[in-house]
């Protein structure tokens, strides 16, 4: 992470301050999705809330989890995103380029990219500063299959 106007890489200053965060090195999260970092407690000292973006490669899906105790809001940039959610994910939406998407805390999901030639990508903003510690895998139900069509 590049934070501009500073000397230090994250908040270690002991007053928060306004920050630039130019995205890092893309990394794959526990749910199997690309992210690269953006407002975090590790890169700015953020209390409250986390921001980033993901990127779901053609095809590729999450694996079933949830955050607990956190709430997710995402915008799609671009291409689209089915998403299995709830007890069992036996519910089902899509989501698509300038939609928001509103997931609360505990909702168990699991997002994928339907498209064979279009990444997803999406702006994830969560009431978790930290970017991984709220994610808890689940069991792949047997109600998700193999192909996502819907």
């Amino acid at each position: 992470m590049t934070a501009s106007n500073s000397g230090d890489e994250h908040a270690g200053a002991s007053a928060p301050t306004c920050r630039v965060v130019r995205p890092g090195d893309a990394f794959e999260g526990k749910q199997a999705l690309i992210y690269a970092a953006g407002i975090s407690a590790a890169t700015v000292g953020a209390r409250g809330i986390h921001m980033q973006l993901a990127t779901i490669p053609p095809l590729a899906r999450a694996r079933p989890h949830k955050h607990e105790a956190h709430e997710t809001a995402i915008y799609v940039l671009s291409g689209a995103s089915g998403v299995w959610f709830g007890e069992d994910l036996k519910e089902h939406l899509f989501v698509n380029a300038g939609e928001f998407f509103y997931i609360p805390a505990n909702m168990p999901h699991l997002p994928y990219n339907p498209s064979a030639t279009q990444d997803c990508v999406v702006v994830v903003a969560r009431t978790d500063p930290n970017e991984q510690e709220s994610v808890v895998l689940l069991d792949e139900p047997d109600a998700v299959h193999a192909s996502e069509a819907g």
